[in-house]
């Protein structure tokens, strides 16, 4: 079955520091053929916080999106992100 990254972004401080991540990130994420799906766009928040990005990406199964998450290529994108962004992201499984 396969699995999702969900990714909310609830506040962009530095919108320079998220595109040094997503250069880091986009490779990472196809090394565990990860999909992206959604990448931004337009929006309309109905419940829940108003979110100026979202992203959903989508792996074979659950446990390659994890293992994505956890892999050491994906993590030193992620720290990119620290300090600069506040967002939610889950690994979802789903048909």
């Amino acid at each position: 079955m396969k699995a999702y990254w969900i990714c909310i972004y609830e506040k962009i401080n530095n919108s320079e520091k998220l595109k040094e991540y997503a250069v880091k990130a986009k490779p990472a994420i196809e090394k565990f053929s990860g999909k992206f799906l959604v990448r931004g766009g337009k929006n309309r928040t109905n419940d829940g916080i108003d979110s100026p990005r979202n992203v959903v990406v989508e792996f074979p199964d659950y446990n390659t999106a994890v293992e994505c998450y956890d892999s050491k290529e994906y993590q030193e994108a992620h720290n990119i992100l620290k300090g600069h962004v506040v967002r939610h992201h889950q690994i979802v499984e789903g048909g």
